[in-house]
């Protein structure tokens, strides 16, 4: 077991990614490391297929600090590519699975990625090997095998390695990729890992914006590491015993850090391919799951409302995580009486988690804050209108500043500058507050502060009230230009299943307990969200209803 940190102890390990496998290996290496339904691994094996890895791409050409991207779904092959990559001394680039192929374009060019690992499977209707010919012009025109590729559209590209057993033009198959390491042995790995400092780069993530392409954030070995085991161990208090199931995307911090924490913990990890609920629930009761990382309402609320659920069946699972407004939060408890349900506030460029609530909280300090701040970590609140601190309770700009913050935008300094101020405090465009307590309240984006009438108003606000009538499983606020008000509320809303509710009824419930302009004036019913990775795409509701209320004053002209 881990060393755990407790108030007492003065000082904390700070390790690089890589050794976090290479120390749970010499500990546990017969124990389970990762499952899916489809494969499994222990830490041994995890090891050595990430050696193998390591030494390919070393042969490849692949230098220490060079960028490496991953377009796959969760898989065993993604977790052995997370470490072969970084213990090669290389940038680890997880590219979102949803992306179009014009923001993979970006993502491939603008990262200067050398080498992509990707996939032949079609997984909830991507075909990667498609999407990736969309993305490159004159892929389809390369032949497949060891021949080094030389696109306009992204110049730094030099393999595409095609995980499966497909054949594809421009693609070299993972099985020969993998033999250039061949015979090689664990020191010359070691040799190049050792040199990695720990505020090196070892992660460039992503994040899709609403309006503009998506930026790279530099994460170091520090920022990426440090926090998820903290939290591992003084959240979680995992042990070898734990069995911690996460369904979400592994190109996504929320996946990436509790890996980081089971593999500290030399726990075991347990994912899925494709998020079924009728089938996670079966692979929760089948695999003794300990610790549910759902997290997002969309997939809580799909187990809790399966027609197979019943909670005496998951008594095991001490720990759920999820992020939803307070009444939500309330209501997936009461349907989990057998599990502690904790929250966590963070965003990617501060290391994917900030704050995080504790097990040991009352249940109204799990469901209304998302915990304290972790130590080393500093988190203010700023006045949306002075940019002076706020009280207690008072809701402002969040701004966090510490180990865990990101290096930057890659190749974006105007953009990183424009972040940051002159204390080194990043501005995080969250709005939140302090409990006098100093647990850290999420209330929203500032863009999703709704002006209405003069009136600053949260979406989220509205949301949780939406979240308590019967009816209503998810719902998602936006604000939509108003001749009067200059901007009002619009509600999209998931039924329960089976649940039948009218527009005017919505409002009606609203209007009994909300602010009068706080009631949203336009209602729709929704059963497909458009997603990014794990978040509801509120500009595409935005853009859906501004053209619909266009196309009505249109009609209504003619």
């Amino acid at each position: 077991m881990s060393p755990s940190y407790t108030g007492s102890r003065r000082w904390q390990e700070v390790v690089r990614f890589g050794d976090l496998l290479l120390a749970a290996s010499e500990r546990e290496g017969d124990h389970e490391a990762v499952v899916f339904a489809a494969a499994r691994s222990t830490y041994a094996q995890l090891t050595e297929r990430a050696f193998a890895l390591a030494r390919a791409l070393a042969a490849a050409g692949v230098r220490p600090g060079a960028k490496v991207g991953i377009l796959m779904p969760n898989c065993l092959e993604f977790a052995e590519l997370l470490f072969g990559i970084s213990l090669a001394g290389a940038v680890i680039v997880p590219i979102n699975a949803r992306f179009a192929p014009r923001e993979l374009r970006h993502v491939i060019e603008h990262g200067d990625l050398e080498v992509v690992f990707t996939s032949d499977v079609v997984v909830d209707r991507v075909d990667y090997v498609a999407r990736l010919h969309e993305a490159l012009p004159g892929l389809s025109q390369q032949p497949p095998g060891p021949a080094p590729l030389a696109l306009a559209s992204a110049p730094a590209l030099r393999t595409i390695v095609l995980v499966g057993d497909r054949k594809a033009s421009g693609m070299r198959d993972v099985r020969e990729f993998a033999a250039l390491g061949a015979g090689g042995g664990e020191e010359e790995v070691l040799r190049i890992h050792r040199r990695t400092a720990i505020r090196s780069p070892a992660l460039m993530m992503y994040t899709s914006g609403t309006t503009a392409t998506p930026k790279g954030c530099v994460l170091s070995h520090e920022a990426l590491v440090r926090t998820a085991v903290v939290a591992g161990r003084t959240k979680f208090e995992m042990t070898r015993e734990d069995r911690f199931w996460d369904p979400l995307p592994m190109f996504h911090m929320s996946a990436i850090l509790p890996l980081i924490g089971v593999v500290d913990a030399g726990a075991t990890f347990i994912s899925m391919t494709h998020f079924e609920p009728g089938a996670a629930l079966r692979m929760l009761e089948e695999e003794r799951v300990t610790i549910n990382y759902s997290t997002f309402p969309a997939i809580t609320q799909a187990l809790l409302h399966h027609p197979d659920y019943d909670p005496e069946r998951w008594r095991g699972i001490r720990l759920v995580n999820n992020v939803a407004p307070p009444d939500t939060l309330a209501d997936m408890q009461r349907r989990m009486p057998y599990s502690i349900q904790m929250s966590a506030y963070g965003l990617t460029e501060c290391g994917g988690v900030v704050a995080m609530s504790d097990p040991e909280e009352t249940l109204e300090q799990r469901w209304t804050s998302a915990g304290t701040p972790f130590e080393g970590i500093e988190l203010e609140i700023r006045d949306l209108e002075t940019g002076g601190p706020a009280p207690p309770d008072q809701p402002g700009e969040i701004v966090v500043r510490g180990y865990s913050l990101f290096d930057g935008y890659y190749k974006e300094p105007e953009l990183t500058a424009r972040t940051f101020d002159a204390d080194g405090w990043f501005h995080t465009g969250d709005v939140g507050s302090l409990t006098p307590d100093g647990r850290v309240r999420y209330l929203g984006r500032t863009k999703d502060m709704l002006k209405v009438g003069g009136e600053n108003v949260g979406a989220l606000e509205i949301e949780s009230y939406l979240a308590t009538h019967p009816a209503v499983l998810i719902a998602a606020v936006v604000g939509v230009p108003d001749p009067r008000y200059g901007e009002v509320p619009a509600a999209f809303i998931e039924l329960r299943p089976g649940a039948h509710v009218s527009e005017t009824e919505i409002v009606e419930y609203c209007a009994g307990g909300l602010a009068g302009y706080k009631v949203p004036r336009h209602v729709r019913f929704i059963a497909q969200w458009p997603m990014s990775a794990t978040k509801i795409q509120k500009f595409r509701l935005q853009e859906q209803i501004a053209g619909e209320l266009a196309q009505a004053r249109a009609d209504s002209h003619t």
